[in-house]
């Protein structure tokens, strides 16, 4: 997909910082499951906190191809790393820059351009993670605030995020079109950020729950208007969906190198590896998948990019990068031998990192249910 030539400049920059910055710093991170503040701090000082906000508010006003341009690059490093930064520039900002009004963007906007304030998106529960009509968090109009009361579950970015997009029920008879949409700060009272969860990968990235007893939110917080939360985290997701699969196809690049590396310089009988048939061929098919992730990035970015809803596109695309990514990186594991399975190489570290992006933002069952619904339905 050709991108402006201020993108590719970008995707320069990050690439080097990539490289000389969050690198170096993977194990600790892996090892402490902590982000570095010098590294947030750098992150802050290149803008990358504001890649999706709009110039007029402090940040770059990428489009969806300049911010998967990014998120590719992000997925060549640290999967922790690459998700604080991507759940903020994503579903965590872009709910606000689309439905926020002046005043709600320019309070908030900046501060989160700059990274002074990170974001979160607060949709999952307990009783309701694929299927939102269920949620039991409500919000009641009490004079000049809403009153929030429940809890969520496995929220990115909890212990670091100062601004939350939380999604609760105003009118349970209306089922998902009385769902609403509410800014809320860290610091409101009767909310509460629980511990940080304990993951089988991306570490150093935050994941913990949020409680809401009594808590007073200012009715201006109300985002987009009562009753059109549902619809609006649709659309956040769909657009979310297709930056998860540009990221994929990151992950599923570095790999492949990291393979092509190790066979031509691995040897095994007699033999480098890269002169087995098996083992090609696995390469071959690695090739293919992320080649085919790839292109189905490419038509969902130009669907939506159209102003078209671009549900199917954007679900075939994180459907087929995400379980492709799965068969990648166990093709990577695979051709490293005793070796993929040691912590000191990285794959293993891919291997337990790529294992969530088959759930979050919509399971693979999902976007099964919602593409087999779109071609089936009666128009």
């Amino acid at each position: 997909m050709k991108l402006s030539s201020e993108v590719e400049i970008l995707r320069d920059e990050v690439r080097r910082f990539i490289r000389e910055q969050v690198d170096p710093r993977s194990r600790w991170i892996e090892e402490n499951d902590a982000m570095p503040d010098d590294l947030l701090k750098m992150s802050r000082d290149m803008g990358l906190f504001g890649l999706t906000i709009p110039e007029e508010y402090g940040g770059s006003g990428l489009d969806l191809a300049g911010k998967c341009a990014i998120e590719e690059e992000m997925g060549q490093t640290n999967y922790g790393f690459a998700t604080v930064i991507g759940n903020h520039t994503g579903i965590s900002t872009t709910g606000i820059v689309a439905q926020g009004n002046a005043a709600q963007k320019q309070k908030y906007l900046p501060r989160m351009a700059s990274g002074e304030w990170i974001g979160a998106f607060a949709l999952t529960e307990p009783q309701a993670g694929s299927d939102p009509a269920a949620l039991r968090t409500t919000a009641v109009r009490k004079g000049d605030r809403y009153v929030l009361n429940g809890e969520k579950i496995y929220i990115t970015n909890a212990g670091v995020a100062d601004v939350f997009t939380v999604m609760a029920v105003t009118d349970r008879s209306k089922g998902i079109k009385g769902i609403s949409a509410f800014i809320v700060e860290r610091s409101f009272p009767g909310f509460e950020i629980g511990r940080n969860e304990l993951k089988m990968g991306m570490h150093g990235c935050t994941t913990a729950p949020l409680y809401f007893r009594d808590c007073e939110v200012p009715a201006e917080n109300l985002l987009g208007g009562e009753g059109i939360g549902y619809v609006q985290a649709l659309k956040t997701l769909t657009a979310g969906r297709v930056t998860v699969a540009a990221r994929c196809c990151g992950m599923m690049d570095k790999l492949i190198r990291q393979c092509v590396d190790y066979m031509k310089t691995r040897a095994q009988g007699g033999h480098k590896l890269a002169e087995y048939q098996g083992l090609q061929w696995m390469l071959a098919d690695m090739s293919v998948q992320r080649d085919a992730s790839r292109g189905l990035v490419e038509r969902a970015i130009d669907t939506l990019m159209r102003g078209e809803r671009g549900t199917m596109e954007a679900s075939a695309a994180k459907l087929y990068a995400t379980e492709s990514l799965a068969k990648v990186v166990d093709c990577a594991v695979q051709i490293h031998g005793g070796m993929g399975y040691m912590r000191e190489f990285g794959v293993e570290t891919v291997y337990r990192d790529a294992r969530i992006v088959r759930i979050y933002e919509g399971s693979s069952e999902i976007q099964r249910n919602i593409i087999a619904g779109l071609l089936l339905r009666d128009d």
